[in-house]
């Protein structure tokens, strides 16, 4: 049997998130972001002072039932992570969003970011009582591939959404994972 060093941890409290993981949070946004990936930030480089704030705001918004950050670690170290959200509106609170959605550049290619996305679905399923999560992609980089191959389906597009040079212009892919 083979020891996987992969590990889950979930926050649902910004009391529960220490200063240093914050840090580990926002190191990993800048490598994603200054490589060239799509995780909340259109123009690289960036760095602490512009990803310390966004981790704040994501940190401080954590409550169990409503948002919660779910980190996956190797021997401690911090490999990936992403935010899930529900809205409480009687309406829609059946499903979640996912949000900056990473892993690092480093650990690609071995899983880890396939693992993040099963057990994001297990905890929006199993603990959380949702019945479908919704994410939005950034088209052009390969991510609809990845979250294709994981169950997720597009269900629409936002034609030349996102503005990322005055030239490139990037639709922003809508997708839907349902049933969980």
């Amino acid at each position: 049997m083979v020891n996987n060093p992969l590990s889950f941890e979930q926050f649902t409290s910004c009391d529960d998130v220490t200063p240093a993981l914050k840090h580990a949070l926002a190191d990993c946004w800048i490598e994603v972001t200054n490589t060239g990936g799509a995780a909340g930030f259109p123009f690289p480089p960036i760095d602490h002072s512009h990803a310390g704030p966004a981790v704040d705001q994501i940190v401080g918004a954590l409550e169990p039932d409503t948002s919660r950050l779910l980190t996956a670690t190797i021997h401690g170290k911090l490999v990936g992570w992403l935010n899930v959200r529900r809205d409480p509106f009687a309406l829609i609170a059946h499903w979640g969003t996912l949000h900056h959605v990473q892993t690092r550049p480093t650990v690609r290619g071995r899983g880890f970011g396939n693992a993040l996305m099963n057990e994001v679905r297990r905890i929006a399923r199993d603990e959380m009582g949702l019945e479908q999560l919704h994410l939005a992609a950034r088209a052009g980089v390969g991510l609809e591939d990845f979250y294709g191959r994981l169950g997720w389906k597009e269900i629409g597009r936002w034609p030349r959404a996102l503005r990322l040079a005055a030239d490139d212009d990037r639709d922003e892919i809508l997708m839907i994972l349902d049933p969980l």
